[in-house]
């Protein structure tokens, strides 16, 4: 897939999203969240990003939705789908769900629909998927005790480039390479013509460096998993909860990450932590071991009575010696035992091993002296192999948990993205549970072994809105089945236009896919859903003339479109409402559209149409103290009473027969 063949992504876009692993995989996915990993898209772009490559895919010209009223329709549908969803990812991958005329489509999302309304969304489950998001990549970091080495210039930019976690350096010869050695835990050359090289250090030569680059700098694997340690114990927790299969051993992965703290550091090797804490504590137990030797003479001192013949204090005089060469002469055993004291105490509280000790007892030596003291270059030198030791242990450690963990990297990835999915999928097992929903029924225009829809149109059972401003336990369900073109007729408040939006709410989710809140629903699939509400009170001139222009393309090519109207003789006077409405359903009729038309003055458009114009109507059982009491259900072919005729029987039956019954005659 060529990036730039997807609407709405330019060369711009295109660049960026080249910048991801694999953004064709994304594309198809719809994955919104790693299509906003790339540089200067945002979650909605992304979404509008993925949305185009579906289009795409599927032939889908993005016309379905054709008035502001049908997306709006569309976008409080996807609110009511998107407040039943846990994570961020789920909320935006819902938005690659829209109505489609590809039947492709259609039948795509319906798969994922019916998988869905499978599922069981348990309070478990959704409490697990609280902790998931998407897995996001190592954070940058520098590892000072390895470098690279090559003695091409072009193979250091690369390097530089490839592997930025590492120093890397210029060398000419073993020589220069020795010399890094000193300075490095560990270095690792570029060039094959180094093999062999024998030089004093760890010395590793790997031409597959850029090959391998996991191998190279472990803490890269290490510091993924650190970073997105929660996100990947909440997946494990949603499988666990949710029964899916897991890509990958749980308990080999669980035993994976409790290798590696929170800042991507080996735990749990004795070793290391001894060799850690040797470097960490160096300094200190150098001073401890210092004070316990200069305590240990200075209570010998305070024991012991030294006498001086004036003839050796004349001739230590006379040599230039010192007093600390007479304590040497006389307390020779004791600064001795003072040593053995100070090294032992220093290699105690470092739990130094054999053949590091030697280098302690470096630390301690040399002539006797009071206050005795350490030697700093024998204490550097302690430093320094003791951190050469720790680097080179846990960079094999490192090593193997990398492996470990890299074998792990791609299920991991899976077992996330799946948990993600989850919640996409209970999105839409909640949203059929909560509204009593069902997949509808498709038949194509013109299929003669569906009477219902042989000639296009809709056939809905128990439907019931949920976007109605009332619980949707209250909602009373409709049943309404239309074939071409008719008018709806009914009393005010009746329902007229909450079944307009029932309408327009079951073909907007048919569409996409997704269920229906009906007890059934059998429906033709159409190009276009053109809704329009409304309009509030009469235009001007200009306008009208406008909403007419509107109407006149409305009518041309309207084959496979649904079209519903609400009152749309409001937008002038009654009488040439009557005349146009009449023009534009002859017009519909011709195409072969399927349209319903909400109307008071239903009875004058079918005298005005030059043809049988079906009319259906919402009727009122009678007024109830007051109130209106309505069959929400359209009748069909029957044009309603009006609320003032249902009024003038009920006072007609109360009163003055004479007056009100001649009233009552006039409907």
């Amino acid at each position: 897939m060529e990036l730039t063949d997807v609407p709405g992504v330019g060369e711009k876009t295109a660049e960026a999203l080249a910048a991801l692993d694999g953004p064709e995989d994304a594309l198809r996915r719809g994955d919104v969240v790693e299509l906003a990993r790339a540089p200067g898209i945002s979650e909605g772009r992304a979404a509008v990003v993925a949305r185009g490559a579906i289009r795409r895919e599927h032939g889908d010209d993005a016309r379905f939705l054709a008035t502001d009223r049908a997306r709006e329709i569309y976008r409080d549908a996807l609110g009511l789908l998107q407040a039943r969803t846990v994570t961020d990812y789920a909320e935006k991958r819902l938005e690659t769900f829209f109505p489609s005329s590809a039947a492709s489509r259609i039948e795509e999302a319906r798969a994922f629909s019916r998988e869905a309304m499978g599922r069981d969304p348990n309070p478990a489950v959704l409490d697990a998927l609280s902790g998931v998001e998407p897995l996001e990549p190592a954070p940058d970091f520098r590892v000072r005790e390895r470098c690279l080495a090559t003695t091409d210039a072009e193979r250091y930019a690369e390097a530089r480039d490839r592997i930025p976690e590492l120093s890397a350096e210029i060398v000419e010869d073993a020589r220069d390479v020795a010399e890094l050695a000193r300075s490095y835990a560990t270095v690792v050359v570029l060039d094959e013509s180094f093999a062999g090289i024998d030089v004093e250090g760890d010395v590793q030569v790997r031409p597959d460096a850029f090959e391998t680059p996991d191998e190279i700098v472990p803490e890269r694997v290490l510091a993924f998993f650190a970073r997105n340690r929660e996100r990947i114990e909440a997946a494990l927790a949603v499988h666990d909860a949710s029964g899916m299969e897991s890509p990958c051993d749980p308990e080999r992965l669980r035993e994976g990450l409790a290798r590696v703290d929170d800042d991507g550091e080996l735990v749990g090797d004795a070793e290391l932590d001894r060799l850690t804490d040797a470097v960490d504590d160096l300094d200190t137990a150098v001073s401890t071991a210092e004070s316990a030797a200069n305590d240990h003479l200075r209570d010998a001192l305070r024991e012991r009575d030294v006498t001086i013949e004036g003839t050796d204090f004349l001739s230590l005089v006379e040599q230039g010696a010192r007093v600390d060469s007479l304590l040497g002469r006389e307390l020779s055993d004791d600064f001795d035992e003072a040593m053995r004291v100070a090294r032992q105490q220093l290699c105690d509280s470092l739990r130094l091993r054999e053949g590091e000790t030697d280098l302690a007892e470096r630390v301690f030596g040399g002539e006797p002296t009071f206050p005795m003291e350490r030697n700093d270059e024998a204490v550097s030198r302690l430093r320094t192999e003791l951190q050469a030791a720790r680097d080179q242990r846990a960079g094999r450690l490192k090593a193997e948990a990398a492996e470990t963990l890299s074998d792990l990297r791609e299920p991991v990835e899976t077992l996330v993205r799946d948990a993600l999915e989850l919640d996409v999928e209970l999105a839409v097992a909640r949203f059929a549970d909560d509204f009593d929903c069902t997949l509808p029924t498709f038949a194509e225009p013109g299929d003669e072994t569906d009477e219902t829809n042989a000639t296009g149109g809709f056939h809905i059972e128990g439907g019931r809105s949920p976007l109605l401003d009332v619980d949707f336990e209250d909602v009373e369900p409709v049943d309404y089945a239309v074939e071409g073109v008719t008018l709806l007729s009914g009393v005010n408040s009746g329902g007229k236009t909450s079944t307009l939006d029932l309408v327009a709410l079951v073909t907007v989710l048919a569409h996409a896919g997704l269920p229906v809140p009906a007890e059934s629903v059998e429906l033709s699939r159409v190009s276009e859903l053109h809704y329009y509400a409304k309009s509030q009170g009469t235009l001007d001139a200009g306008a009208f003339e406008s909403t007419l222009r509107d109407f006149a393309a409305l009518t041309d090519g309207a084959a496979g479109r649904l079209v519903l109207v609400d009152e749309l003789e409001s937008i002038t006077e009654p009488g040439a409402s009557a005349k146009i409405i009449a023009g534009i359903l002859e017009a519909l009729d011709r195409q072969g559209a399927t349209a319903v038309f909400v109307s008071h003055l239903a009875g004058e458009i079918r005298e005005s149409a030059d043809f049988d114009v079906a009319v259906d109507g919402i009727e009122a059982k009678g007024l109830v103290d007051g109130e209106l009491r309505v069959n929400r259900s359209p009748v069909k072919n029957h044009l309603s009473r009006s609320t003032p005729e249902l009024i003038v029987e009920k006072l007609a039956g109360e009163g003055d027969a004479d007056f009100y019954g001649r009233l009552l005659e006039k409907f």
